[in-house]
């Protein structure tokens, strides 16, 4: 018996050894000269972690994320490929120690023990002494991640090189100064999201992000880069685990959104679709960040097709090579789950089942971001070592702040893309896909948009199938307004509006303001519902115009009459006829109709301030003298038949103190001092008339009423009390008709300017001008044909009235009449 079982021990004992699969180093760590760190969370904790006391997380027990493990295996091949690199640190070998970050908050463990020495922590320790072998550390993937952990590297300058961290924040590098990134910041992912929408016309949109520091910037830069724009966030929404995705949904078809922007990591994301699909939320247009946007499972989901269309901003796949036989020579050694590999922290993977198809297939997003980080450290390294001639200097001690002064400075070429950081440590290179899922289940790629050397946006409409029946789809509150409407808001977003029509001399420019109706210029007009402004036809009345010229040969004419009736007055002087029109007064009134004359030629012509002054001040002062030399003439009829016997000793005093002059005196005086006060206050001045006729400007000159008013009330005076007292004498000798020519000359007067009046306010056009200066020249022959005129025709034609003989004839017959 004892032989026997000997035999089978020895049998089992073979067995064994020849059974047993080699206990492999963990995928974990990796020794080498200069050590990188690597932050992947290849696991993550989706619901809260209770402990009742504290201890180290589980990760491997928690879900496993495909695409993070995909970015963990590649770098550990970028690290193989450059260890067997003979041009990049050819003598030089680089290590890893790598973590499962699977907890934003509670997964310190890996960073601790990334700065620790001999496993203890020297916070104030000397610059150059107790540092842990790491000079860089490749990751974390998330904002929140890169948040919780990055102040332990920033104090020692420790480079972090995080290949998912898009936060606006760490462009900041005050804060930090040791943060570089080889993925673009949310600002510029989100341009891409908002170029989109624009291209499309969209303007209602919701907006949905992940509830941390990853969503909230992005939903703060969003908010930020739509202000400048037409669009308006309609709804939005802060996604986490527990999220209640029927009252989401249902408020976005209450407020009748069509386009869904989800900015959030894969699992809420996926989350969001499959609760859409199991809700039959449909005819939408989804827009997905880079972080899901090439998301091999979604697409592939029954009942995607029944959501609408799904566009996507993602980071170009740019093929690794080598990668696939790596993952295929990695996997095919199936290392045991040995004690071994759970040296610290539980960082082990259970991922023996995976399948090589499985890894190599997993979303590709982000793999560019983790090589181009690995070989930027190493590129720095191998600058720092001064690694030429195939060797590099092993006496030169690196320090991470070393090789963080070299990775600054990055500027070299890595699968034909430049790879270089800014000023910001963000990165200088690369672009984005914007892809469209087909109905085949794949990420179709239909435009992009280069960020370098410049900016440039394109998209290829024909390769997007939409749900509409190729239609673009609408996203809009309220509908674009008719052309010539204004927007008139409603609420609180510029999007909801009523339409309103833009009255005439409005107009509304949509490019520039189209909430407003923006009045014309002064110089254009518009009809209502206008889009633009005309100009409006400048209306003057020139001097070659008919009636302008039959208006100046007819003043031109009166100054001639002037001359010859002051000619014939001046031969006939002593005659009764001339001294019973006023003596030496009639010169001055023909003087004064004389200067009143040259105002008529300057309604025409185009308006100057000088012109404007000499349509009014020569016509108001001269004429007020004629009037007051007509006033006189009145009240000397009527003093010369009725107040002479009645009040001698008013006659006396007004023939001694010579009080005709006085009064003529006194009148002109008062006017010029009315005038030169009106002239410093508001003279006369060019004025454009715009609203009678809305085509067209009338030039004109505006004559401040509120500052001669003065005069022309004592215009309006003079001309009462010549009127009062020449009615007065209505009775006179009926061949003594002096008096009734001077009544009936100013009732004519005063019918022109009546006539006059009523046509300015009924019209406004250019042809005022002309009314205007018929009226001024009417009121001269007024006088002149009226009053003078008859009194020529006796001097000329019946000398016999013009004798001393017979005026005292008719005097005394007046007097026996009178006397009767």
């Amino acid at each position: 018996m004892k032989p026997f079982l000997a035999a089978v021990w020895v049998v089992g004992s073979f067995l064994h050894a020849v059974c047993k699969c080699p206990v492999q180093a963990s995928e974990f760590h990796l020794d080498g000269d200069y050590l990188l760190g690597g932050l992947f969370d290849i696991h993550h904790v989706t619901v809260p972690f209770y402990q009742d006391k504290p201890k180290a997380i589980d990760c491997s027990s928690k879900t496993f994320l495909l695409p993070n493990y995909r970015r963990f295996q590649l770098m550990r091949f970028t690290v193989e490929e450059i260890n067997n690199s003979t041009s990049l640190l050819p003598n030089v070998t680089l290590g890893y120690e790598m973590f499962d970050h699977c907890s934003d908050t509670l997964s310190f463990a890996g960073a601790l023990k990334l700065i620790s020495t001999n496993n203890l922590i020297h916070p104030w320790a000397e610059p150059n002494e107790n540092l842990s072998k790491v000079i860089a550390v490749v990751g974390p993937f998330t904002s929140t991640q890169a948040l919780t952990i990055s102040p332990f590297f920033m104090v020692d300058l420790i480079p972090l090189v995080s290949y998912g961290s898009s936060g606006s924040i760490f462009s900041q590098k005050s804060k930090y100064p040791s943060f570089l990134r080889t993925v673009h910041p949310n600002e510029n992912t989100l341009n891409v999201i908002v170029n989109i929408i624009e291209h499309f016309s969209w303007r209602w949109v919701a907006f949905l992000n992940s509830d941390d520091d990853f969503g909230i910037d992005g939903l703060e830069v969003f908010r930020r880069r739509i202000k400048i724009t037409e669009i308006c966030l309609a709804y939005n929404k802060g996604l986490s685990e527990n999220t209640d995705h029927y009252q989401m949904f249902k408020q976005i078809e209450a407020q009748n959104v069509n386009v869904i922007v989800v900015f959030a990591p894969k699992t809420y994301a996926e989350a969001v679709i499959e609760a859409a699909i199991q809700l039959n939320i449909t005819n939408k247009v989804w827009i997905a960040d880079d972080g899901w946007s090439l998301n091999k499972r979604l697409p592939k989901m029954n009942g995607i097709k029944t959501i609408g269309t799904v566009l996507g901003v993602a980071q170009p796949v740019i093929t690794i090579p080598g990668f696939d036989d790596f993952i295929s020579s990695t996997k095919s050694q199936m290392p045991c789950a040995d004690a071994a590999q759970q040296t610290f922290c539980n960082q082990v993977c259970n991922c023996s089942d995976l399948l090589v198809e499985d890894i190599v297939a997993a979303d590709p997003s982000f793999s560019f971001a983790v090589y181009s980080a690995v070989y930027a450290v190493a590129q720095a390294l191998h600058n720092s070592l001064k690694c030429d001639a195939g060797r590099c200097d092993d006496n030169n001690k690196v320090l991470p702040y070393i090789v963080l002064k070299e990775l600054r400075k990055s500027n070299f070429t890595l699968l034909n893309q430049s790879v270089q950081f800014d000023e910001n440590g963000d990165p200088s290179f690369g672009s984005f896909s914007i892809v469209f899922w087909n109905q085949s289940g794949k990420a179709q790629e239909v435009g992009f948009h280069h960020f370098y050397p410049t900016d440039y946006f394109y998209i290829n409409n024909s390769k997007i199938q939409w749900h509409t029946n190729g239609e673009v789809p609408t996203a809009l509150c309220s509908p674009e307004c008719p052309e010539g409407y204004a927007r008139k808001q409603i609420g609180i977003h510029k999007c909801c509006f009523n339409c309103e029509i833009c009255p005439a001399e409005t107009y509304v420019n949509n490019t520039e303001d189209p909430f407003k109706c923006t009045a014309c210029k002064e110089t254009e007009w518009s009809g209502r519902g206008s889009t633009s402004c005309s100009l409006r036809l400048v209306e003057f009345i020139p001097f070659t115009d008919t009636g302008a010229l039959v208006i100046m040969v007819g003043a031109g004419l009166f100054i001639a009459q002037t001359l010859a009736v002051c000619v014939l007055f001046a031969v006939n002087y002593n005659t009764p006829v001339v001294r019973s029109a006023g003596g030496p007064m009639c010169f001055l009134i023909l003087v004064c109709l004389g200067l009143c004359t040259p105002s008529v030629f300057f309604y025409f012509g185009k308006p100057t301030t000088v012109s404007c002054i000499l349509q009014y001040i020569p016509f108001i002062l001269f004429y007020t003298v004629c009037l007051a030399c007509f006033v006189v003439r009145s009240f000397q009829i009527v003093c010369i038949f009725k107040i002479a016997a009645k009040f001698p000793k008013l006659q006396s005093w007004w023939t001694q103190y010579h009080g005709q002059w006085l009064l003529i005196t006194g009148a002109f005086a008062t006017q010029a001092l009315l005038l030169i006060i009106s002239l410093s206050c508001y003279p006369p001045r060019p004025y454009n008339e715009t609203s009678w006729y809305p085509e067209q400007i009338v030039l004109s000159c505006d004559l401040n009423i509120e500052t001669t008013f003065c005069s022309l009330v004592l215009l309006v005076l003079l001309c009462c009390l010549c009127f009062i007292f020449s009615y007065m004498a209505k009775d006179l000798p009926k061949n003594y008709n002096e008096a009734k020519v001077i009544t009936f000359c100013l009732l004519l007067l005063i019918l022109t300017w009546i006539m006059f009046s009523t046509v300015y306010l009924l019209y406004r056009g250019k042809y005022i001008q002309t009314f205007n200066a018929l009226a001024v020249l009417s009121s001269l022959y007024s006088f002149l044909l009226w009053y003078f005129l008859p009194k020529c025709y006796i001097i000329a034609f019946q000398p016999q009235k013009n004798t001393q003989q017979y005026f005292q004839g008719l005097i005394q017959n007046y007097t026996k009449t009178m006397s009767q």
